[in-house]
């Protein structure tokens, strides 16, 4: 029964962060174990230092190559770093540099197929830049490892799924950013991950306006008529279900009632408010596009109460959830 677990990778994210306290309760959970295998990708002292502030008992076996994983009891951790003095809620670059040596070897394992998903612990954007990695976060790092060009943001909850025009970019920008070319090539790629890895047949979704009233006829602007609504009639002459840009306030309203299976969004809040209303403990961020399932909990590093014990795991083991749910789909046994 072992042999056929997914096996799935766990990036041990910004030590400093709450990213080490939430895989070891996670991990401490029999019921994550009879679905997969994971493999955390970080420190053994780091994880093992934070067992034992816990007061959770068993052990943090250090595997020396991946091929020796395997169904067991505890955790087990390819250990790349040997971190010290790393203060908990602090930036330091020594522990950005950290996470992003964990990133790189887990998408290395994922690509040579060691690894059936991936799951990544959050970390800080400013210590992650300043330890050598320039890159505005997680989804596009993961996006140029992989060398993948066709690639989008997905938040996720058990009632709402949104996905992102643009992801990380100033209010003032998102106007600039936006084109007809761009919203198709999203609103194709979320119509093909939602039928080939989460089992909707015929996904219907639906396009968030960027402006309120979806642009009043271009008295609030024109971004719907020029760019959004182009970009949805195209959709749908491939067969796409797709709805014309529409005023979030009342979009959102339809979507958590089960009208839509996912909301396409031109920003980051606009769509993630309603998610975080909704699922702030148990959230999902899935990256489409990439050769393989990557999720991650929908939440940061939480300096502010990092060392103190009192993270709550429940959104990573929504995270591996998901992975091994998509990786059981799509990997070959």
């Amino acid at each position: 029964m072992g042999k056929n677990l997914p096996k799935i990778g766990i990036t041990m994210g910004d030590s400093a962060g709450v990213g080490p306290e939430i895989i070891v309760k996670a991990l401490s959970d029999d019921t994550i174990l009879e679905t997969c295998i994971p493999l955390v990708i970080g420190d053994e002292r780091i994880l093992s230092a934070q067992a034992k502030d816990l007061g959770i008992d068993g052990n943090i076996n250090s595997i020396n190559a991946p091929n020796e994983l395997g169904r067991c009891e505890f955790i087990q951790v390819l250990s790349l770093t040997k971190l010290e003095n790393i203060n908990k809620g602090k930036v330091s670059a020594e522990a950005g540099h950290a996470s992003g040596l964990y990133i790189e070897k887990a998408v290395e394992l994922a690509m040579n197929g060691t690894l059936d998903g991936l799951v990544t612990a959050p970390i800080n954007k400013e210590a992650f830049n300043r330890g050598g990695f320039s890159y505005p976060g997680h989804t596009e790092f993961l996006a140029e490892l992989t060398g993948t060009e066709d690639f989008a943001m997905m938040l996720m909850g058990r009632t709402l799924k949104v996905v992102l025009l643009t992801i990380h970019c100033p209010l003032m920008e998102v106007s600039k950013r936006l084109t007809a070319k761009e919203t198709i090539r999203i609103i194709r790629l979320t119509h093909r991950a939602l039928r080939d890895h989460f089992d909707i047949k015929a996904p219907r979704l639906a396009l968030a306006s960027l402006n309120p009233h979806a642009g009043e006829g271009g008295l609030l602007g024109n971004e719907e008529t020029e760019l959004l609504m182009p970009a949805a009639e195209a959709a749908r002459n491939e067969g796409i279900n797709i709805t014309d840009p529409m005023p979030s306030d009342t979009l959102f309203y339809k979507a958590v009632r089960g009208r839509y299976d996912a909301v396409i969004c031109p920003y980051h809040d606009q769509a993630l408010i309603p998610l975080k209303l909704l699922h702030f403990d148990e959230g999902v961020n899935v990256t489409l596009g990439l050769p393989f399932i990557r999720t991650s909990p929908d939440h940061g590093t939480a300096f502010d109460i990092a060392g103190k014990g009192i993270a709550d795991p429940t959104s990573l083991k929504a995270a591996i959830e998901v992975a091994v749910n998509v990786a059981n789909k799509t990997r070959v046994h």
